[in-house]
């Protein structure tokens, strides 16, 4: 029963409307992994935090949306895990191992739940339309901050809320902007889609 409403409910995502075989999706998903490395480089270092102000967040929600959920997932687990091994790809062309014990670790993790989430949602038409987009995207920052404060907190030895100060609060404004952004870009691009399939037809 449940795997039949599953495959009832879902719609297309973007990615399905180009997307027809094995190349296709690994080309979507490095592209995916390719932007979010390419909006980590709008990178703002914040001298009371150790979390930059970057443009990451709004690649992810768009990649995970955009792709679906399963090469959602695979670009941002990409993105992170080549970025581990060391291409220069996170904020600032950073790199390396070592970013696993930094206290932003956490909020690459998130990328990776987050896409998923985003994709899932972008799967029952949440990407459609704005006022739909909204809440997709909000959830999509709630999973990436719940990541990050926590490994901020673990990593700094730092109370809860302390965390909050450092890897939350710094960056609403900034988030509240990308959630606009990213709920304005993907009902238009469908409508794009929408058209030019209506002018095939």
């Amino acid at each position: 029963m449940s795997t039949t409403f599953t495959l009832k409910h879902r719609q297309p995502v973007l990615a399905d409307t180009i997307s027809s075989s094995l190349l296709s999706d690994t080309a979507l998903v490095i592209g995916g992994a390719c932007l979010v490395g390419a909006l980590a480089q709008i990178s703002i270092p914040l001298g009371f935090t150790p979390v930059p102000l970057t443009g990451q967040t709004l690649g992810v929600l768009l990649v995970g949306s955009a792709l679906g959920m399963y090469r959602g997932v695979i670009s941002m687990a990409l993105y992170v895990v080549a970025g581990l091994i060391g291409v220069p790809w996170f904020s600032a062309h950073s790199g390396g191992w070592h970013i696993a014990s930094t206290p932003t670790f956490g909020y690459l993790v998130g990328f990776v739940v987050a896409a998923g989430l985003c994709g899932m949602l972008a799967s029952r038409g949440a990407d459609r339309t704005v006022v739909r987009s909204i809440p997709e995207m909000v959830l999509g920052n709630v999973v990436i901050y719940v990541f990050g404060v926590t490994w901020l907190a673990h990593n700094l030895h730092v109370g809860f809320g302390t965390a909050i100060h450092y890897g939350l609060t710094p960056f609403l404004w900034g988030d509240a902007i990308k959630i606009v952004i990213a709920s304005l870009v993907l009902p238009a691009t469908w409508k794009l889609v929408e058209h030019f399939r209506g002018g095939a037809q």
